[in-house]
């Protein structure tokens, strides 16, 4: 197995390009099903769960060729209406062929599906919102097996603005007979993106972005090229190491609107910044004050960025209090970063974080994505060269982290 070796006390300089997001790209491959003709994506970022999303299209009956930062995307007829169980089991995500799926094909059989351990994410919101289009669901030996002779549009309220459900209704909503409303929807950047791409192609979607999307069924979806969006959760995460780190960093490809509420936080904490044309300039000495942190969902601080958010508060001055509302088990990393030094009490839902002068390097393992993000920034920060194994976790979401991060100084190899 892979596994970073990390030098850390190195100043961070220069400038950093933002890939293309993991969490829109996903769902707009999935989007990709509803039409048979060729979609061009550009800023495609080449990642794990990027690849596994492409052979879970290609076991359909797709087509995908990438071409640097471009892949070229092709679905003429879909073959089959199952999806392999080692595929799906590898990535949560894989979940939102379900809608496009159902809208194009009428039947999808789907085991239910893998990705982090971050806690308990029920498909429940998904199932409910294709039933009331329609759709009827049943179990088989561990598959899913949701069929639809015909979809018919509804007002769909969601107990929860789940990402996942409210990507899937819309997809599925795309080909339905009459108006769907999808009440209480994500709101996230991502959301806004897929509707975009879907509409490119000839859907009709409003609302996109606020809680509130409603679709109009239309007969038939065409070819497009789409462009997408930055990474805000990449970008935070480099603009938390540059914090972290000292020096200047210049993190261009961003969309600061997207990062809100980060930025607000950072600047509770005293980090300078500046928000340029070409992206968000940071400028640290790595000394910066303690503050208090709740996750929420979109507009609120993303729950992506709770681990390396935590990891760069361990040396801040004060004691920051990390309350976690979305996932209940995603304090997984703080037992790593304690084994670095670090000064932090889980009680319940909230981790209590004494900023202490520096972290010292440790032997570390990455549990999911965001906490081998975390081991990182603090490997960065801490004295001596630290080994992080399990880094295939990182590399579902960061695109050649270790290649960006040597690029502004860092001292950091990948060993095979």
């Amino acid at each position: 197995m892979s596994k970073f070796l990390v030098t850390g006390g190195k100043e961070l300089n220069g400038k950093v390009d933002v890939s293309g997001a993991k969490n829109a790209v996903l769902p707009i491959i999935a989007a990709c099903l509803l039409t048979s003709d060729k979609i061009i994506l550009e800023e495609a970022p080449d990642l794990l769960d990027v690849q596994v999303m492409s052979q879970v299209i290609e076991s359909l009956g797709g087509k995908i060729k990438r071409n640097g930062k471009r892949m070229h995307v092709s679905i003429r007829e879909i073959n089959s209406v199952e999806t392999p169980y080692d595929l799906i089991s590898k990535m949560r995500a894989s979940i939102v062929i379900m809608g496009p799926m159902l809208a194009r094909k009428g039947r999808v059989r789907i085991s239910h599906p893998g990705g982090c351990a971050i806690g308990s994410r029920p498909i429940n919101w998904h199932l409910k919102g294709l039933e009331a289009l329609g759709a009827q669901v049943r179990m088989d030996h561990g598959f899913l097996d949701v069929s639809a002779t015909r979809l018919k549009g509804a007002r769909i309220y969601l107990d929860f603005p789940s990402v996942g459900a409210t990507e899937n209704i819309m997809m599925a909503a795309v080909y339905a007979e009459g108006q769907t409303i999808i009440e209480n929807a994500a709101q996230e950047p991502e959301i806004v993106d897929l509707a975009n791409f879907i509409n490119e192609m000839g859907g009709k979607i409003r609302g996109a972005g606020t809680n509130i999307i409603t679709i109009e069924g239309v007969r038939e979806l065409h070819g497009t090229t789409h462009t997408v969006i930055p990474d805000r959760i990449e970008a935070g995460t480099f603009i938390l190491m540059a914090a972290a780190c000292g020096g200047e960093v210049l993190v261009s490809n961003v969309i600061s609107a997207h990062l809100k509420p980060l930025l607000a936080k950072l600047d509770e904490a005293g980090v300078i910044f500046k928000e340029e044309d070409d992206g968000i300039r940071v400028i640290s000495k790595g000394n910066y004050s303690a503050v208090d942190v709740k996750t929420q969902v979109h507009p609120g601080f993303p729950t992506d960025l709770q681990a390396p958010m935590l990891a760069m508060l361990t040396r801040a001055k004060g004691t920051s209090v990390i309350t976690e509302t979305v996932f209940e088990n995603r304090f997984m990393h703080v037992e790593e970063l304690k084994r670095m030094g670090a000064d932090i009490k889980i009680e319940g839902r909230s981790a209590i974080v004494q900023g202490i002068d520096s972290m010292y390097a440790a032997p570390v393992a990455a549990s999911d994505l965001r906490a081998g993000a975390a081991l990182v920034l603090a490997s960065l920060t801490a004295k001596g060269t630290s080994e992080i194994r399990e880094i295939h976790h990182i590399e579902r979401g960061y695109e050649d982290i270790e290649l960006k991060l040597k690029g502004l100084g860092a001292e950091i190899i990948k060993v095979e």
